[in-house]
């Protein structure tokens, strides 16, 4: 892994971690995210269970997690088109920074999102 010191030679990239309620909004959130080059690209994980508390119950939902690839810029504008397209009242948006990593692969994340 590389170290934060060489990661500095690219721009601040991020991983952002979203749930959706199902595959197909999975599906078309990840395209239209790529598609508006909010992010290089979108894993999606199927058969995701979470649980929390809602109403004073304790409940368990089955989801979709997406994997976002981006750049910290883009963090307010993911934001902003997640709350445009998606289905919840409160959706989670959960970024963490890429501390390192191969190099071209972070310049490959800078050069396929939008300025």
């Amino acid at each position: 892994m590389e170290t934060n010191e060489t990661n500095n030679k690219t721009v601040p990239c991020i991983v952002v971690y979203v749930t959706v309620p199902d595959k197909e909004s999975g599906k078309k959130l990840a395209e239209s995210i790529v598609e508006a080059r909010l992010a290089a690209f979108v894993n999606r994980v199927p058969g995701v269970e979470s649980v929390c508390e809602l109403g004073g119950k304790i409940q368990t939902f089955s989801e979709e997690l997406l994997i976002i690839k981006t750049k910290e810029s883009l963090l307010e504008a993911l934001t902003e088109h997640m709350k445009e397209t998606r289905g919840y009242e409160t959706p989670e948006v959960l970024a963490l920074p890429i501390i390192g990593g191969n190099i071209p692969h972070l310049e490959w994340i800078k050069n396929r999102t939008r300025d």
